[in-house]
């Protein structure tokens, strides 16, 4: 899986749920709620005023690790 900051958390987390760790590690606590799985990266950490660029290049580089 790539991921970009358009990309919808559930589908991220779905992909592979050890990627909960990331989201977890910049406060996003809310992942079971069903509106947080369906907001896209870049949503996501503006609302929660982290860097979506640097979550996208964690998650990438998790995947790329996994290969």
């Amino acid at each position: 899986m790539v991921v970009t900051k358009k990309s919808i958390i559930g589908d991220v987390l779905d992909h592979d749920p050890e990627t909960a760790q990331f989201f977890f590690a910049i406060g996003m606590h809310c992942l079971g709620c069903p509106a947080s799985r369906g907001e896209s990266i870049e949503d996501a950490c503006a609302v929660h005023g982290t860097d979506a660029d640097a979550l996208v290049k964690q998650l990438n580089d998790f995947f790329a690790q996994k290969k």
